[in-house]
């Protein structure tokens, strides 16, 4: 059997990327969930909705093709949201997930980030046990998402 090298990398986020952070993120969501209003919004105009107001978006490739994203949402001075992390199925379990959360983390503390905060859901086990392995801990929830029921937080940055 040949085994072939992919070249994984994170880019910044550009316009033409939008249906991608759309179509990932809608994936997870209806496969475990329901889409929110909010999320309606925030997929389709993310420009608007965390560029505009200090956030950043990151773009995992696997070779040359687009193979995952996440959102940093400016929350107040010097806290962020984690959000809208997803890796297209075709390339999961390349560890990209991990890559997106620790470059994210990178780009946070680049932006004067001194905490990230982040809502997610207990049955996404594999999500949960890599925030916690990135350093994030659980604080009590208090979010505006109706599928959340957990919040954690990191601060070591």
């Amino acid at each position: 059997m040949i085994q072939v090298s992919t070249t994984i990398s994170v880019r910044e986020y550009e316009p033409q990327h939008q249906p991608w952070f759309e179509k990932f993120n809608r994936a997870w969501i209806e496969r475990y969930f329901w889409m929110e209003p909010i999320d309606f919004e925030v997929l389709q105009h993310p420009d608007k909705h965390i560029l505009a107001h200090g956030g950043a978006i990151l773009m995992a490739y696997a070779g040359e093709d687009v193979a995952g994203t996440v959102a940093l949402k400016y929350v107040s001075p010097g806290i962020y949201e984690f959000t809208k992390m997803a890796v297209d199925e075709k390339f999961q379990g390349l560890k990209i997930g991990r890559l997106l959360a620790e470059t994210a983390i990178v780009k946070a503390k680049s932006m004067g980030a001194h905490k990230i905060i982040l809502y997610s859901h207990t049955s996404l086990a594999t999500a949960i046990g890599l925030y916690r392995k990135l350093g994030f801990i659980e604080v009590p929830v208090d979010g505006p998402y109706k599928r959340s029921d957990i919040k954690m937080e990191l601060t070591a940055l």
